[in-house]
Order: structure tokens, then C-alpha cells, then sequence
């Protein structure tokens, strides 16, 4: 029968036709949950959801900041030994989504900052900064690929961490929401 090859070569096509359709329709529905999720906060207007974890993948969170992030490159003890680049989030925008009983904390100093590290892996992909305990420090090297688009660089003299602070016009609003 020589229509047979034919039939089937339309079936094919309408079958592609569906599976574009059906991969369309998933990527609006996608599309809109995400933008109706954005524009239900005034508090997440503009920001991305970036998610990240430690390298093993024990600890992930997800975290709404900007797509252009600020990053403090501090020349304290431990952020020194460390590499600790972080940007800063208020709390209400950072979720730990698993590994909380993978997590575990080291303090020194005036014990403010938490820094905190996978038990399994030792990477440290967030922290509770001492400049805003009110927040979190994230290590934009722990995000997965695909959400940052910039990444600005500040030094910060952490060796004289009080009047560093105190001289930075924007650190302690950074975890304000």
C-alpha cells in the first residue's frame, strides 16, 4: 500500500505538532506561575530566584536577589582564608530548602557572625554576616549556572572591621528588605 508511508509521515508531523504544542503550553504556564509569583511580592519585584547548595549536595536554598549582584571581597582573618566573596540578602528573601541537620556553625571573635558549613563537603554557600544578623551572606560561586548576569566586586577592610563598617554608606540596609 503506498499511502501507508505517507500516512505515517503525517501522523509523525501531527504528533511533532502536539508535543510543540503541549512543550508551549508548559513553558507559558511556567512562564506566567513565575511572573505571577514576582508580581504577588513588591518585596520581589526585579529580583531573580537564584539556588545554590554545597558541592556535595547536601545543603540547597533558593534566594531572590538581583540578577546583578554586589559582592564584598573582605580581607578579615577568616574570610581570607576562607575566599569568603558573599553578597547580602534580608532573611525573608533566603530559604533553605534541605540539609539543615547537614549544617554546622562556626563562630570566634565576638561569636555575631554564624558561619556555617556542610558537615559532609565543608562548603560554605551561605553565612549569617556579623555586619547584618539580620540576613545572610551568600557565596555567588555556590549559585547553580544560569541566574547571575553581573557580578560586581567590592573590597572591604575587614582587618579593621569596625571602622569599615562604619564608614560603608550601604552594608547594614543590605539585609533590609
Amino acid at each position: 500500500m503506498d499511502t501507508f508511508p505517507g500516512v505515517l509521515q503525517l501522523l509523525k508531523a501531527d504528533l511533532n505538532n502536539v508535543y510543540s504544542l503541549t512543550a508551549l503550553l508548559a513553558k507559558k504556564r511556567e512562564y506566567d506561575h513565575k511572573s505571577s509569583v514576582v508580581s504577588l511580592s513588591s518585596e520581589h519585584r526585579g529580583l531573580v530566584k537564584h539556588t545554590g547548595g554545597c558541592h556535595c549536595g547536601a545543603v540547597r536554598f533558593e534566594v531572590w536577589a538581583s540578577p546583578h549582584l554586589h559582592v564584598f571581597n573582605c580581607n578579615c582573618s577568616i574570610c581570607t582564608k576562607k575566599q569568603n566573596r558573599h553578597f547580602i540578602v534580608p532573611a525573608s528573601r533566603f530559604k533553605l530548602l534541605q540539609g539543615a541537620d547537614n549544617l554546622t556553625t562556626y563562630t570566634f571573635n565576638t561569636h555575631r557572625a554564624q558561619h556555617t558549613f556542610c558537615k559532609t563537603c565543608g562548603v560554605q554557600s551561605f553565612y549569617t554576616p556579623r555586619s547584618n544578623p539580620d540576613g545572610y551572606g551568600i557565596a555567588p560561586h555556590c549559585l547553580d549556572d544560569g541566574t547571575v548576569q553581573t557580578i560586581v566586586t567590592e573590597d572591604i577592610n575587614g582587618k579593621e572591621w569596625e571602622k569599615a563598617v562604619g564608614e560603608h554608606k550601604t552594608i547594614r540596609d543590605m539585609s533590609k528588605p
